[in-house]
């Protein structure tokens, strides 16, 4: 889609968090109210007629979006965690990632098998997070997952999709 507006406020900070990583910082996104509506708007469009009853929001600026798009769509929100952040019972899956080992969790009662999920979350570069919470929702058996993403990354030799398969309905809004 590369909406031009958004492109243009997307702010990109060279050799963050380390050196050779050109960050890609959706806050600037967050913040313009034009283009919070954008997204918004973009995503309601292709998911208007999923029946999505469940958005999965994946830590943390995955939030943002998927609890806009959740009142729009009429749907619940579920929060995606690292351990030790949700007060109740929880479910966990955990992965590797390109320096160790990471976690997340859910609520063990936030889905069922009459749910028709999307996973949200800020960026698809490596796709390990992604996975691993696409993972965990399969768990509750619901009727289908959707994953999404504001960013995809390819120009970096990146290739995270490639973690899924290819039944597997991934959108993005930015493609870098």
């Amino acid at each position: 889609m590369n909406n031009k507006v958004l492109m243009e406020n997307l702010r990109c900070i060279p050799d963050f968090p380390k050196k050779g990583i050109n960050f890609r910082d959706v806050t600037t996104l967050f913040k313009n109210p034009e283009c919070l509506r954008i997204m918004v708007d973009e995503l309601y469009e292709i998911y208007k007629d999923k029946g999505i009853t469940k958005i999965v929001g994946i830590e943390s600026r995955g939030f943002v979006i998927a609890s806009a798009l959740a009142v729009k769509l009429g749907a619940g929100i579920v929060l995606c965690r690292k351990p030790g952040k949700l007060p109740g019972e929880t479910v966990s899956e955990s992965f590797s990632k390109e320096y160790g080992e990471d976690t997340i969790e859910i609520h063990k009662d936030s889905i069922d098998n009459e749910d028709v999920v999307l996973l949200h979350d800020d960026l698809l570069a490596t796709g390990g997070t992604m996975r691993a919470a696409y993972n965990l929702v399969k768990k509750f058996s619901p009727k289908n997952i959707y994953v999404n993403f504001i960013i995809e990354i390819t120009d970096e030799g990146l290739h995270g999709r490639d973690l899924f398969d290819k039944e597997t309905e991934i959108t993005t809004l930015l493609n870098l």
